[in-house]
């Protein structure tokens, strides 16, 4: 056992929150993690800083909002901007880190002690593969990014779940005999398209015994114009097929988490069987989530929807309290950094915009109002792009390519700025040109009906106006730090609402960095 926690961040890519029989799921999609809300904490109000990959992976690791970080997009990798990031801190406190599947963050492999890292389509960093593993990831790479209508070749072992977590115990075993304290990041591609499994798991939940989705394209009414954008393209990539195949992503996609909760039950399993589980700490969350199906559309890409910006977020592990399943308090991913930083006794980088949510794995006082709303953005500046008035074309902008495949982030989902947030049973979405909208998420989960026009919500609207723009305030960056004389005061786990928090003087206390900002090279 070594004397610093091991650390596992189990990520799924595009794996929605509520489509597990614990959430109210007609399919028993995931039965192993419903299950491990006894052995920790289940958070019920996660959510991802943005629904996007790499911004919210980028955030994961700096601690940072996007708008703060600068990746706004898939294509910013250069752009992040922070002080120290979580792997810069690990490796000073003498942690091996390790990347087994798919990265797509400012991180670079050379940033690893370890990496053995995949895509969408199979192994991108060359590691040697076996012959029936080759063969998956070619036949990964026919499907455009789609769907199948046939099971994925060979068994399980060769798929590339089942690979990340075998290359994480090649790389935990190494660790446990140098008696080294470990980070792994262990990043599934799945359940991300293409939506594809292969047995037992294809057809485990048949495209005609799905239960019925409760939205339509009717319900898209009033929503952003991303919405009715994405509706459009999706008639042009699955033309007359859309109703048929969306019934097969869905099936694939359900399937696909069944094969992902055997592998998180493999990999929480394995760690017990080597004793290690006491002194191991395991997130098992998702990056963001998913329509698959919802407004009959798929994947992402229309800002801050509930179905994407909410996520699934377990803990478990080393001093963790079986408390079960967190309905009250609010977490992002934003705060896995200082909670970590908390846990091993080391200050938090200066940015870092997250706060530490480890008293509450513990059962510590902890400053409730801290954790009482959830906040998301999306966006990256400017207007918003109309595809009936702008001289531009999904072909030509790159997003599809003669609409064989399509890429749902694209010039007309991500552009201009979006900001939302969640208190009590209250989500609040507005942009920059003025519009909102006011759902309670409580009765309309699917955000069908917009109340913010209606006269009786009006001091609701009000009071959550007031919370996004002081939530605004409080993510605005400190980076760059004042040179000269001035403080900037900073609790140390991050909170703003602790009341206890005061600074003694102390000459030997720094209040602004000493390192500037830094971008990696990738």
């Amino acid at each position: 056992m070594t004397k610093k926690p091991n650390i596992v961040i189990c990520m799924a890519d595009q794996m929605r929150y509520d489509t597990r029989k614990s959430k109210g799921f007609a399919l028993d999609t995931m039965p192993y993690l419903d299950s491990l809300c006894t052995q920790g904490i289940e958070f019920d109000r996660a959510y991802t800083p943005n629904p996007t990959c790499m911004p919210a992976r980028v955030s994961m690791f700096t601690g940072r909002v996007p708008s703060a970080h600068r990746v706004r997009t898939n294509h910013n990798a250069k752009d992040a901007l922070y002080t120290l990031d979580m792997l810069d801190v690990l490796k000073k406190q003498g942690y091996k880190t390790a990347l087994c599947g798919k990265n797509h963050s400012h991180l670079s492999l050379s940033n690893f002690d370890f990496s053995k890292v995949n895509g969408h389509l199979g192994t991108e960093d060359g590691h040697e593969i076996s012959e029936k593993e080759k063969e998956v990831d070619d036949f990964l790479k026919t499907l455009n990014f789609c769907d199948c209508d046939h099971p994925s070749p060979h068994s399980v072992k060769e798929q590339l779940p089942y690979r990340n977590v075998s290359d994480f115990f090649t790389f935990f075993d190494q660790c446990r005999k140098e008696n080294k304290p470990s980070f792994a990041w262990v990043s599934f591609a799945e359940p991300h398209n293409p939506y594809q499994v292969p047995e037992p798991y294809f057809n485990k939940f048949s495209p005609e015994s799905l239960p019925e989705i409760t939205t339509t394209m009717q319900d898209n009414e009033g929503k952003s114009a991303s919405y009715a954008f994405m509706d459009w393209a999706w008639d042009k990539v699955y033309k007359s097929e859309r109703k048929e195949r969306i019934l097969r992503d869905r099936s694939n996609y359900y399937g696909m988490l069944s094969l992902l909760d055997d592998q998180i039950k493999r990999l929480v399993e394995g760690i017990k069987e080597r004793g290690e589980l006491d002194n191991t700490i395991i997130f098992i969350l998702s990056d963001h989530g998913e329509f698959i199906g919802e407004y009959g559309l798929i994947r992402k890409g229309c800002n801050v929807a509930q179905v994407l910006a909410h996520i699934p977020f377990t803990v478990i592990g080393c001093n963790v309290r079986k408390k079960g399943i967190d309905r009250k308090n609010f977490i992002s991913i934003i705060d896995i950094f200082p909670t970590i930083c908390d846990m091993i006794g080391v200050p938090v980088p200066f940015g870092v915009q997250g706060k530490s949510f480890l008293p509450i794995l513990t059962g510590e006082d902890y400053p409730e109002k801290d954790f009482s709303i959830a906040y998301s953005e999306s966006g990256f500046g400017g207007l918003f792009w109309d595809k009936d008035k702008d001289s531009l074309d999904p072909v030509s902008e790159g997003a599809t390519n003669d609409y064989n495949a399509f890429d749902c982030l694209n010039t007309w989902t991500q552009c201009g700025e979006t900001r939302m947030i969640v208190k009590d049973k209250y989500k609040y979405v507005a942009d920059m040109m003025g519009n909102s909208w006011l759902y309670d998420i409580e009765k309309d989960p699917y955000e069908t009906e917009n109340l913010a026009e209606k006269k009786e919500y009006i001091p609701v609207v009000c009071d959550m106006a007031r919370e996004l723009a002081c939530e605004m305030m409080r993510k605005a960056d400190t980076i760059p730090s004042c040179s000269a004389r001035y403080r900037t005061k900073l609790h140390p786990k991050r909170y703003f609402f602790d009341n206890s928090f005061c600074v003694k003087q102390d000459p030997g206390v720094k209040y602004y960095p000493v390192e500037c900002p830094k971008r990696r090279e990738n």
